[in-house]
């Protein structure tokens, strides 16, 4: 059976994480994750709740050691988490704040407590020993649940690292936006730092003067992880960043000319990861280049009647995609939309993607989102509706007249419905449960304009 380092290179004089007021090296983050390991039972799982991503990788680190399966719930909320110990009522709590289900065993992470004196070679792991369970965001439907192998994950990410190193010009230090407990920020900012040598920073910034803030505290080359939901705010803040080497988007589409006002604005490639819970990140593009998407090493995307799957060492085994794809060579495929997000109205198709970009570039418009209204018995025709959250001074005639420039008619919302806000997860998705709870809330008495 193949086995790998836990931490790979664990170097004394090797950066491997900033912290707030010190540097760790690859030797101390190992010894930590061998100190804490200790504490951890010899069987069992675990719910990792740890509020920073370093005492959150020490955590699943150690757990990996013990052979301990980590869950790393998508959200905090009281409903989800009691799901989780419905599914494992002996499941054992690490955390670095208090312990949000007391009557559940917990184990604390205090970094200042730990042995930084462990010394000898980096223990070694089966290739396909289960080290974590991961949710899908929810943003479809309810969230499902996703076991993820160590060894696809450590060579997800070498063959990542290659190539995003390649572009930023050199290894990186790593500052993301993207929540670790999510499939994209796990990969692209935690684990890209273990397995790609990069500097890890535990800090998540929201806002854009926090992530110019975070950003200046570490050493170039800096790779900013983060969503195009982010990207946006950046560009509409005004806020100057330091040198960035790379920008990497994920979570939802970026589109073209998002990303071409951020290369251009702070002079800096933007690239994306193609991806899911289900398969973890497969592909990679930068979009000002190419639309083009091509497959990360071992990976393979192949069609099946109507189904595209991917497939591959990275993969345990083959999963559905749930977009629509053009696929062009052995290692390339072009993006058309996600399946669940393509409408027809009065024989006319579009995508809600698209409609979304549209409706986010019209001026007057602070957020927006389309969504297929429930059908009543008396129309004839589907109709789509969406939320707008209007900007000071705007109104509903003006941007329906930047709508109409764009957009066939048929396709213009109806209602269109004005609110006051949009709830959007840390990644900048609207959750299918959020989408739902608004229009229960506010579509009945809107009028059909």
């Amino acid at each position: 059976m193949t086995q790998l380092p836990l931490v790979p290179h664990p170097l004394a004089d090797v950066p491997f994480a900033l912290l707030a007021d010190r540097t760790i090296s690859r030797q101390q983050f190992l010894s930590h994750v061998m100190s804490f390991s200790d504490a951890l039972p010899n069987h069992g799982v675990l719910m990792n709740l740890c509020g920073d991503r370093y005492s959150f990788l020490v955590s699943l680190f150690a757990a990996t050691r013990k052979g301990l399966l980590s869950v790393l719930p998508n959200s905090l909320a009281p409903e989800h988490l009691k799901a989780i110990v419905e599914q494992y009522p002996d499941i054992v709590v690490v955390r670095t704040d208090e312990n949000p289900l007391p009557s559940q065993a917990s184990v604390s992470v205090d970094i200042d407590a730990l042995s930084s004196d462990w010394v000898g070679d980096s223990p070694l792991i089966p290739f396909d020993q289960t080290i974590a369970c991961l949710f899908t965001s929810g943003s479809t439907g309810v969230p499902t649940v996703h076991f993820k192998q160590f060894g696809r994950l450590v060579y997800s990410m070498e063959g990542s690292a290659e190539r995003l190193w390649a572009a930023a010009g050199g290894v990186c230090s790593v500052v993301g936006t993207a929540p670790f407990r999510h499939m994209y920020g796990f990969e692209s900012s935690a684990l890209l730092s273990v397995f790609g040598g990069g500097v890890l920073v535990d800090e998540m910034p929201f806002f854009p003067a926090d992530i110019a803030a975070c950003l200046a505290k570490m050493p170039a080359p800096r790779l900013l992880v983060t969503t195009p939901y982010h990207l946006r705010n950046l560009l509409e803040s005004g806020t100057a960043l330091p040198e960035v080497a790379l920008i990497l988007s994920a979570t939802a589409p970026l589109s073209l000319e998002l990303a071409e006002a951020v290369e251009a604005r702070f002079q800096v490639p933007v690239w994306e990861i193609y991806g899911s819970t289900e398969t973890g990140q497969i592909a990679t593009r930068r979009a000002t280049e190419n639309a083009l998407w091509t497959c990360l090493p071992h990976i393979r995307v192949l069609q099946n009647d109507e189904d595209t799957w991917a497939e591959g060492l990275l993969i345990e085994r083959p999963q559905v995609i749930n977009d629509v794809v053009e696929l062009v060579g052995e290692d390339k495929f072009r993006f058309i939309d996600r399946k669940g997000n393509l409408v027809s109205v009065a024989g006319k198709r579009s995508s809600l993607s698209f409609l979304n970009t549209i409706l986010l570039r019209v001026d007057g418009v602070k957020d927006g989102v389309f969504f297929v209204p429930p059908k009543k018995e008396h129309d004839e025709i589907e109709r789509l509706a969406a939320f707008v959250v209007l900007a000071p001074n705007a109104n509903k005639a003006d941007v329906l007249m930047g709508l109409r420039q764009y957009i066939d008619p048929v396709f213009l919302p109806r209602p269109f419905i004005v609110v006051d806000d949009i709830p959007r997860d840390v990644n900048g998705k609207v959750l299918a449960k959020s989408l739902q709870a608004m229009i229960t809330t506010h579509f009945a008495g809107a009028r059909h304009e």
